[in-house]
């Protein structure tokens, strides 16, 4: 049976999804199978950190696929090589595991730190996590997170976890015992609605983690590769961790990941970690020319004054319709709504031409593309203003 255009019976129920089909895409822009086209600032959760079929994405994908898309993870590769050693020199760490999601890169973590315990440790294995925080949906990263309505959800889960509140560090260290071989979190916790762990926490834990002998680490698959204005969120607060995750906008819509750790952490033997894409050209050359662009002079300075100014928009917002805080850093910003309706806003805005996200009914979540246009800003403010 030939299938049918457009027919998604077979697709698993996941997600409450609309009826819109898309089926192509432009920086800032993605249009339907209608030629409706929609002002994206969600760009698939922060991944297409340049926009849709970015040319620097695009143009590596063709010359790479033209050379050499895959081959074992047995052996080396040239841009498995080139993005390693970008990320090593851009981040400060030693050691890179390329992988395919950021829940594959948090799992490689998690079983770093375990197998780091092991070895130098006493066997200690339980890893400090934050409430509301968001890891990933293995069943490992499920157990680290701490979103309330998956706490029994796929029982039973991975034990060896302990979550304290964001931002209390007396409670962090009331939580340490023998048995603790890490601290993970977010710089900033997306999924929760867009909460920032404070500079002064960051630099609390790095103090304290050293000062008990225990690995820090920070999931930056949402926060990494410039969304904060930084190559990396923890960068604000000067402080360097042991092991670091990414993912999302380190390919630019492709999907890699990486997990990153200091020389003297990376512990594992032969054997232990691997997987059969990890580290495959074809995404390696992506993620070699997304850190590329991002790394360019001036970037960076421009998603900070591109976010000052989204900020700047979202809260005369506020102020206009009677709304809650701005939160965020750079291009990951949230606007609180003290009526709840997060879902509503989201329908009306896709119907007027603009993709938002609601990651709680309290919130509106914006990620746009970190190459983002003054005027795409304004003009999502209009619309958005429009709407409220």
């Amino acid at each position: 049976m030939l299938a049918k255009p457009n027919d998604f019976s077979a697709v698993m129920d996941i997600a409450p999804r609309p009826d819109t089909v898309f089926v192509s895409g432009r920086g800032s822009w993605i249009t339907d199978q209608d030629g409706k086209r929609y002002l994206d600032f969600v760009q698939g959760w922060a991944v297409n950190c340049l926009g849709h079929c970015a040319p620097a994405v695009t143009g590596a994908l063709i010359l790479q696929a033209s050379r050499l898309i895959n081959c074992s993870p047995a052996f080396f590769n040239a841009p498995m090589g080139q993005l390693a050693s970008l990320l090593a020199h851009h981040s400060g760490l030693d050691r890179v595991f390329l992988a395919n999601t950021g829940a594959e890169a948090n799992e490689g973590a998690i079983k770093l730190a375990r197998k780091w315990g092991q070895k130098y440790r006493g066997g200690a294995s339980v890893i400090v996590t934050m409430e509301q925080g968001f890891h990933g949906r293995t069943l490992a990263c499920m157990s680290a997170s701490g979103k309330p309505h998956w706490a029994n959800l796929f029982e039973p889960k991975v034990p060896g976890f302990h979550k304290v509140p964001l931002n209390d560090l007396a409670a962090v260290d009331r939580a340490i015992t023998d048995a603790t071989v890490a601290v993970m979190l977010e710089p900033i916790q997306g999924e929760a609605g867009v909460y920032p762990a404070s500079d002064e926490f960051l630099r609390g834990l790095r103090d304290l983690t050293r000062a008990r002998g225990l690995l820090l680490i920070f999931d930056e698959v949402q926060t990494g590769v410039g969304r904060t204005g930084k190559m990396f969120a923890a960068q604000h607060a000067d402080v360097l961790p042991d092991i670091m995750t990414l993912g999302k906008g380190l390919g630019g819509g492709v999907p890699i990941a990486a997990m990153l750790a200091r020389g003297v952490v990376s512990c594992f033997d032969h054997g232990d970690q691997g997987g059969t894409f990890n580290g495959n050209p074809l995404m390696a050359a992506v993620g070699c020319a997304v850190m590329e662009e991002v790394s360019k002079p001036g970037f960076l300075n421009e998603v900070v004054r591109l976010g000052q100014l989204l900020g700047d928009e979202l809260s005369g917002l506020a102020v206009r319709h009677n709304l809650g805080e701005v939160r965020g850093r750079g291009l990951l910003l949230a606007l609180e709504l003290p009526r709840r309706n997060g879902s509503e806003i989201v329908e009306r805005a896709r119907a007027a031409g603009l993709l938002l996200n609601a990651p709680r009914p309290d919130s509106l979540r914006f990620m746009p593309a970190l190459n983002v246009s003054k005027d795409e800003i304004w003009e999502m403010i209009r619309i958005l203003d429009h709407l409220l």
